[in-house]
């Protein structure tokens, strides 16, 4: 599976800083110090629906990681996965009519465009589950071998208990577990599992649902959490720097993908940090598909909304905020890159050396991207002012919310 073409990121004078992000599994912030290559696994789209705005947040909050590693002159080998065979997508192509795999090629390549279009930075490799099914039966058979794995009707679950450090990403107890287990695509209440949160790692064919050959476990499709451990140890191993996604995948699937890897390998932990972006919402709810709230960037820009304006809504968010989206603030983007645009074009400013510097200190700041737009709308009040005759400042403030911001002026 191949990702989407990459925008070029300018390069900027003096160093970038390193980045001080909240670490869901400390419940504290932490300073990432990676080694020349910065290595992020971030978990992709289902794609039956795809991009609405609470994508598009969360693959901002993690477009500016990567931003600020190649700040920091670090190479960043970056993952994302596409989930091309679950239940909800199974689910939506009975409900259009349409074959499955059909809509998962058409929402995936309709999300690549949506990226594209928004100047994310794509990831070395964008990986789908069905393509790696050949991984996948290895790592079941051998959690099964091992005894962390056992089965079921003909299914195979993963035992929680096989992992002394279950738990440890979200910091949940047993009962908020059980719930959002339930909630989130877990089986709780199944008679015969040895825990209720124990999750599924091979689901044996059941009729009218497609199926792969699974060896020794028989044919079958894979479990959602173990998909993007077989993907993640493929490419990036144990130990790489951050594992992300949105607030909702703390658990149960980077609980239960981290127990997977370290019961599979012995070695604790799976990623050394768990950075979650917060919820999207509309009209007082969580925008998600099962709902249908959802805001589809698609959609905006069809209706001629500038990416860049969609861009800038999002980060008027702190990535870790649970927020609200109307036409009210997509308004105020706009506005503000009318101005911003506006300051630039301009053949001269006020001095923008510090521009750069404390955008850079905002985003090391656990990426407060609101502190950033500040900075450069007070740069471009000072220049519409009369503020200054740098004839370099337009550029380098342009190449900055570039590089950093990722919004093209």
């Amino acid at each position: 599976m191949h990702a989407w073409p990459a925008s070029e990121v300018p390069v900027l004078p003096g160093q970038g800083r390193d980045l001080e992000i909240h670490d869901t599994a400390r419940g504290a912030r932490v300073t990432l110090a990676p080694g020349p290559v910065a290595r992020m696994y971030v978990c992709g789209i289902t794609p039956y629906d795809a991009t609405h705005l609470g994508h598009a947040a969360t693959y901002n909050a993690f477009d500016l990681v990567q931003r600020v590693w190649l700040d920091t002159q670090r190479q960043v080998h970056y993952i994302q996965n596409v989930t091309d065979i679950d239940d909800p997508l199974l689910e939506r192509a009975r409900e259009t009519g349409d074959g499955w795999a059909e809509l998962a090629e058409r929402e995936t390549a309709l999300f690549r465009e949506d990226m594209t279009a928004l100047r994310m930075l794509p990831p070395r490799q964008f990986v789908g589950a069905v393509e790696s099914i050949p991984r996948i039966v290895p790592l079941v058979e051998r959690l099964r071998d091992q005894g962390a794995a056992y089965e079921l009707e003909g299914d195979v679950y993963f035992s929680v208990d096989a992992d002394p450090h279950f738990g440890e990403v979200s910091r949940l107890d047993a009962h908020t577990m059980r719930i959002l287990s339930a909630e989130r695509g877990g089986d709780p209440e199944r008679p015969g599992k040895k825990s209720p949160l124990d999750p599924m790692l091979w689901r044996a064919a059941r009729e009218g649902e497609p199926q792969w050959d699974g060896a020794s476990l028989g044919p079958g499709r894979p479990g959602w959490h173990i998909e993007c451990v077989a993907i993640a140890l493929e490419h990036l191993g144990m130990g790489f720097d951050v594992q992300g996604g949105g607030s909702d995948l703390a658990f149960p699937h980077h609980e239960m993908g981290a127990s997977h890897a370290q019961a599979l390998t012995g070695e604790h932990p799976f990623a050394k940090t768990y950075v979650h972006a917060g919820m999207v919402g509309l009209d007082g709810e969580k925008m998600s598909k099962s709902k249908g709230n959802l805001v589809f960037v698609s959609q905006l820009r069809r209706d001629g909304v500038d990416p860049a304006a969609i861009r800038l809504t999002l980060l008027a968010h702190h990535y870790r905020s649970d927020w609200e989206y109307s036409t009210a603030l997509l308004e105020e983007a706009q506005e503000r890159l009318a101005r911003w645009r506006a300051a630039v074009s301009r053949p001269d400013g006020p001095p923008a050396d510090a521009v750069v510097e404390e955008i850079r200190a905002a985003l090391a700041d656990d990426l407060n991207s609101p502190a950033a737009l500040a900075v450069v709308d007070r740069w471009a009040a000072e220049q519409e002012a009369g503020g200054g005759t740098d004839e370099g400042a337009p550029g380098v403030v342009s190449r900055a919310v570039d590089a950093l911001l990722g919004v093209a002026l």
